[in-house]
């Protein structure tokens, strides 16, 4: 497969990238801090371009770009993100708390919308893949930016999803889990004052504990990027909890089996 991978330089998109790689994927990466290090070892299967995928005119003259060397392509998996501006939310700064929006939402729309004129063009079905979780199921206090932005993937994925339902076209989200990677040390080095004493003792035995698996965040999203998860769309799906293997689209026949894995308020009868 041609896939597009954005935030593939460091962290969970850096663990996707070279996974992909070694399966024989030929993957293009976006980021805004360009790394070397990954084209030294899959020369002839990896690409790179230096792109921040908040500015859409940025993230528009690189799809236009790559358009040059790659004439479809395949899959999106929309990695990129920043835990951003973190403290009480109605004591904020309010661009900081912005631009935390944009990177995260904007960016996901932004790269969606760059490349899918590319993605039209595939000859197999199209898959496209984006992260949500850190605070889209339940409150997360004093991340609201961050969650607020991951909730709004998820809507974002479940309605194009619905427009392109008559399209050979999967999307969906995974919530990836409690993973070691830079936004736990963000959190560690903010401190209980500004993350909440809650939120820090959590942090403090992931770190020692070593976080959830990485693993099943990788089976994921090979699983979403297969044949296996065709017609699965408007999902957001846990690596860490849900049973993802046995989803299957022929079982989701009536209204309340549609709800399920969405993003929907329960009501009393």
């Amino acid at each position: 497969m041609k896939i597009i991978l954005t935030g593939y330089s460091q962290g969970i998109g850096k663990a996707i990238a070279l996974d992909l790689l070694s399966k024989g994927h030929h993957v293009w990466g976006l980021a805004r801090g360009a790394s070397s290090e990954i084209q030294k070892d899959y020369p002839d299967q990896f690409r790179s371009s230096t792109c921040d995928v908040s500015n859409w005119i940025n993230v528009a003259s690189c799809a236009e770009a790559i358009s040059g060397h790659w004439s479809s392509i395949d899959a999106i998996i929309v990695c990129a993100g920043v835990q951003g501006e973190v403290g009480r939310t109605l004591a904020l700064d309010p661009l900081k708390w912005d631009s935390t929006i944009r990177s995260n939402l904007e960016g996901t729309f932004h790269t969606l919308r760059a490349f899918n004129f590319l993605l039209e063009k595939t000859e197999r079905r199209g898959k496209v893949i984006c992260f949500s979780g850190g605070g889209a199921s339940k409150a997360r206090p004093f991340f609201s930016a961050y969650g607020s932005a991951k909730t709004a993937i998820v809507r974002l994925v479940e309605t194009i999803a619905e427009e392109e339902k008559d399209r050979a076209f999967d999307i969906n989200a995974i919530a990836p889990g409690a993973i070691n990677t830079r936004l736990l040390d963000e959190v560690l080095k903010l401190g209980p004052t500004i993350v909440g004493n809650e939120e820090y003792t959590s942090a403090l035995k992931q770190q020692s504990e070593g976080g959830q698996s990485l693993i099943k965040t990788l089976d994921l999203v090979n699983w979403l990027l297969s044949e296996f998860s065709d017609h699965i769309s408007g999902k957001l799906i846990s690596a860490q909890w849900d049973n993802w293997r046995a989803i299957k689209n022929s079982k989701m026949s009536t209204p309340e089996e549609r709800e399920l894995y969405t993003l929907r308020r329960k009501t009393l009868p």
